[in-house]
């Protein structure tokens, strides 16, 4: 094919995204207009959002707080108490919660007792073995007021067969998935949650979380590499440490420890919701007073204080396992509300991101030094300064170094040149079509909306993410590239085969 017919099949391809881009602009101010908001009285925020295809209604409740938010000694609390948020209430989940309160009461007791005495340089041996007996027994007291997984039960009679929940490093949120007919029951029920939460079975919990960070951390040396290389990455951050957070914290985190917690970020001030689908705006702000309204509310905590100072040279993590060599670096970037953030994210999907990449392309295809290779942005988590990092799988007989040098050099050409225009425009064809994609699902908009009011500070910015797109130029990317790829901004991590 000549030239000139390539050049213009591509002016018709770069004709047809701009009418498209015209006609979505359109359909997303629609979608904008069918968006209300309300803020209580006590400072919770509800966006909803009218979608009447059909007769359901997804439902996110964002809490403002993640792994971020924890201090030394209380690692993988925000996670911990994402499970204890299902044990129910004080009507939901138990059979006699006055008699169940006083045993609750009671394990806390002699558990703090118990603590002190192991704790002590020469403990009471006796008075340990004593005290271990009364918890055992306390417990197996407790469990006879439990009614097993009455939340998730009660949910599913009501037509949600995706009840669910995550912790990341910047937030906790819960979601649910039901008929319209059940708005006035999602209210009633996930009030109460948060009203009067009853964190029973908590030792028991503590003890899952406890497992979950063995087999998903402990016994994976992909994990372990993670969890070094971040520690490494950040001295000072709190993204420093794993959501799942440190073992020596889940042993000693307390009953007193959540409900204080709890009592602090889930506060209704901290608190966003999002329901999007066959409902009445008016009718669920009136609900959500009623049932919402009811619960007592302290200011907003304050705002994060710790800020990841400067790197000043490149940082070395080295974990030695049984396992394929891995190679790990990133590089510190700014927060997702930089004006860098869209560029840094189409420099991540050019160089690293799927088969067509740049990485890709050289590492695998043409030099066949790994086995796999890519990039991920905004790791690990978005709303505070983070990193876009690489990753290397080595072949067999080749090193970790060898797809270090050929990554250097082409992060070294996105610094010198600038991306194609096919490139650019490849990247934000597929952006816009994940951004229009995610619109499509009530679930996926729930999310969205929350995430962008909560993180960005407007969820009207959601709309606006084509024209975002839009804007971007191959000098962003080229700028960004110059701006944050260099080796004193760089963290390397290496995950090398145990010797046998």
């Amino acid at each position: 094919m000549r030239k000139n017919q390539m050049q213009n099949i591509f002016t018709c391809v770069i004709g047809s995204l701009l009418l498209l881009g015209q006609i979505q602009a359109q359909s997303l101010e629609q979608l904008k207009g069918q968006v209300r908001e309300k803020t209580l009285k006590n400072g919770m925020k509800f966006i909803v959002m009218e979608q009447h295809q059909v007769p359901v209604v997804s439902f996110h409740v964002y809490a403002d707080v993640g792994s971020a938010q924890e201090v030394q000694g209380i690692t993988g609390i925000s996670h911990l108490l994402e499970h204890m948020a299902f044990k129910g209430s004080t009507t939901l989940g138990t059979n006699d919660y006055i008699a169940e309160a006083k045993v609750l009461a009671e394990l806390d007791q002699v558990y703090e007792q118990l603590s002190h005495e192991e704790q002590k340089l020469k403990p009471d041996t006796a008075l340990v073995t004593d005290l271990k007996k009364k918890f055992e027994d306390l417990q197996k007291k407790a469990k006879e007021f439990v009614v097993n997984n009455e939340y998730f039960d009660i949910m599913m009679q009501n037509g949600d067969n995706g009840v669910n929940a995550y912790t990341s490093n910047d937030a906790t949120q819960y979601i649910n998935y039901l008929p319209a007919n059940r708005l006035e029951f999602w209210m009633a029920v996930t009030s109460d949650r948060f009203l009067n939460p009853v964190f029973r079975e908590f030792y028991k919990e503590r003890d899952v979380v406890m497992e979950e960070r063995r087999l998903g951390v402990e016994t994976k040396p992909n994990s372990k590499l993670f969890e070094d290389f971040l520690a490494t990455a950040f001295k000072a951050h709190p993204y420093h440490h794993m959501v799942v957070g440190h073992m020596s914290d889940l042993k000693r985190i307390t009953h007193q420890d959540v409900n204080d917690y709890f009592k602090k970020y889930y506060s209704p001030s901290n608190l966003t919701a999002a329901i999007v689908g066959d409902v009445n705006p008016q009718e669920a702000f009136r609900l959500a007073e009623l049932y919402f309204g009811r619960i007592p509310s302290d200011a907003k905590p304050e705002p994060l204080r710790t800020a990841e100072p400067e790197q000043w040279g490149e940082r070395r993590a080295t974990v030695v396992a049984q396992s394929q060599p891995i190679l790990l670096f990133g590089y510190h970037r700014p927060s997702v509300n930089h004006s860098d953030d869209l560029a840094l994210e189409a420099l991540s999907d050019i160089i690293g991101q799927g088969r067509s990449s740049r990485l890709w392309e050289t590492l695998v295809k043409k030099e066949k030094v790994a086995a796999a290779v890519g990039a991920f942005n905004g790791f690990p988590g978005s709303k505070y300064p983070n990193l876009i990092a690489f990753y290397a799988v080595p072949n067999k007989d080749r090193t970790a170094a060898e797809c270090l040098q050929l990554m250097e050099k082409e992060i070294e050409l996105l610094k010198s040149e600038a991306v194609t225009v096919q490139e650019l425009t490849k990247f934000k064809q597929t952006k816009k079509k994940s951004t229009l994609d995610q619109l499509k699902s009530n679930s996926s908009l729930a999310s969205l909306l929350t995430y962008y009011d909560v993180v960005q500070g407007d969820w009207r910015l959601l709309f606006d993410e084509i024209k975002r797109v839009d804007g971007l130029s191959a000098a962003d990317v080229k700028r960004a590239a110059k701006t944050y790829l260099g080796k004193n901004n760089r963290t390397v991590g290496e995950l090398i085969p145990e010797s046998k």
